[in-house]
This record gives C-alpha cells, sequence and structure tokens, in this order.
C-alpha cells in the first residue's frame, strides 16, 4: 500500500465517527429502530437529555437535587414524640427513656413517598446487652414500613430481626454489620404502595438496600405495614407520610441523613408491568 492510499485510509476512518455523531445531532434523526413503548427510536436525538443533578464531592454527602434531613447542626427538620434528640459534636444520639420521659421516636416534618435515602448510625461501643436490645432502632418509610437497624455484629437474635432485614419479614441477603462503635451507612431505595380508587393493593412496597456499600435487599416486596410477632398487612394510605426513626430505648447514634424525591420515571417500567 503506497504512502498517499495509507494516507486516504487514515482520514477515512477518522472521520467516520464524526459524521455519524454529526448525524445523530441533528434534528430529526429517527431512522434507526423504534423502541418499546413507540415513542423513542434507538439513539433518538429528539429524546430529552436527562436532569443534571450534581454529586457531592465526597462519598456519601448529599447531591444537589437533596432533601438534607440532618447534616449535624440541628433536629429542625424533624419532630420528636417527646424530647428533640441531643445533637454533639455533629450527631445525633437517641436519649434515654428516663431523659425522655417515655418512648421518643423522631419524625420528619415534610412527608415523603418513593424516594432515596442515605443515613449513617452507629451502634453504642461496648455494647451492654444482647439480641434485639442491642443498638436497636429502625427505620419507617411513610412511619408504616420499617427496614431495622441493630447491632449485627457477633450479636444472635432471629434472621428477620436483624441489621439489614425488613423487620419481621425478609432477612438481609447477607450480615454486612460492622462493629459497635463503628460507622455505619444505609443507602435505600423504597418504593411506596400503589392502591387503587377502592382501596385495593395494586403493587406493593419494594425496597432496595445496601449496608455499608453490600446489597443486602434485591428490590424486596413488602408484606404490608411492620407489626411486631404478626404478618404484615396493607391498609390504603395517601402517597406520601413522614419518615420515622425508632427509639426501641437504646442510644444509637445518626449523622448525615438525606433523601431525594424519586419521579414516577423511576418506577414507570415496575407499574407498567404490574410489578413482580
Amino acid at each position: 500500500m503506497t504512502t498517499t492510499i495509507r494516507t486516504i485510509v487514515a482520514l477515512l476512518a477518522a472521520s467516520a465517527p464524526l459524521s455519524l455523531a454529526a448525524a445523530q445531532d441533528k434534528p430529526g434523526f429517527r431512522d434507526t429502530p423504534m423502541l418499546p413503548g413507540g415513542q423513542w427510536h434507538v439513539h433518538d436525538s429528539e429524546r430529552p437529555a436527562p436532569v443534571v443533578v450534581t454529586p457531592a464531592a465526597q462519598v456519601g454527602g448529599a447531591p444537589s437535587d437533596a432533601v438534607v434531613l440532618f447534616d449535624g447542626r440541628n433536629t429542625d427538620a424533624w419532630r420528636a414524640d417527646r424530647k428533640p434528640w441531643p445533637v454533639r459534636g455533629g450527631v445525633m444520639t437517641i436519649p434515654s427513656r428516663a431523659e425522655s420521659g417515655g418512648e421518643n421516636n423522631l419524625v420528619t416534618k415534610d412527608s415523603f413517598g418513593d424516594v432515596q435515602l442515605h443515613l449513617e448510625f452507629r451502634s453504642p461501643n461496648p455494647p451492654t446487652k444482647t439480641s434485639q436490645d442491642r443498638g436497636n432502632s429502625g427505620i419507617w418509610f411513610m412511619q408504616r414500613y420499617e427496614v431495622q437497624i441493630l447491632d449485627g455484629y457477633d450479636n444472635p437474635t432471629y434472621a428477620d430481626g436483624t441489621v439489614g432485614a425488613v423487620y419481621g419479614w425478609k432477612p438481609p441477603l447477607v450480615n454486612a454489620a460492622r462493629r459497635p462503635g463503628e460507622w455505619q451507612s444505609y443507602d435505600i431505595v423504597f418504593e411506596r404502595p400503589r392502591f387503587a380508587a377502592d382501596g385495593a393493593l395494586v403493587r406493593p412496597a419494594y425496597v432496595t438496600a445496601f449496608l455499608n456499600g453490600v446489597l443486602v435487599q434485591n428490590h424486596q416486596a413488602m408484606l404490608g405495614t411492620t407489626i411486631w410477632r404478626k404478618v404484615a398487612t396493607y391498609h390504603a394510605h395517601g402517597d406520601a407520610a413522614p419518615i420515622q426513626l425508632q427509639d426501641h430505648d437504646s442510644p444509637v447514634s445518626f449523622r448525615n441523613i438525606w433523601v431525594r424525591r424519586l419521579t414516577d420515571a423511576a418506577i414507570a417500567q415496575d407499574l407498567k408491568e404490574g410489578g413482580r
């Protein structure tokens, strides 16, 4: 191959991707197959671009579209059943029952439906109790559907009540608990249930949860409102309700809590298919 031919081949190869890209950028580039749903073609240049969300500078930090529920300064986003949880050194901790005067859950002032939640917690160290009395709390989505918080490190208890469990229903896929006294993280996607106009359940709630970066619930259907020692059942309710942190008479600490409201588009395919 002569030098001239090599040059021509190289120029053609280099320009081909640019030509395709240029064609894709032209309005009306729709000569590719239609995708399921009949609205968009493959690589459709007219399809709306995703909304820009700026991630946090640090791992676990709140992205630009998050609702920050606790950033270490105060509990203004919450109301307590009895007495505000104290904040010291950027950390809030469940007060003792003697101090608060009884059960003292923390509930968001705002209401939420479908959400992505990030939360960090720390169990007391050294532990002084065992099983369900050791580092027990919980995240109650819509004040109904609980994902368990517990000191799960070398702490035998019933499987559907350990950390990472959908309480009273599904044990975690694995036990990814850190030692007591170490900070742990939850990253959870909660999809609210859907009800028909007559109150019938159309689609259950689903939860996907990562504990310390490890998958512990994978799009797991929930049975209904969490209830101790009984099988959960659904009762129709609204599309949004507060998130609750449970006081279970254990001084569990929390920091860095935020949520992102999820649009219907995040679960639209599942709704179309009727769940699973």
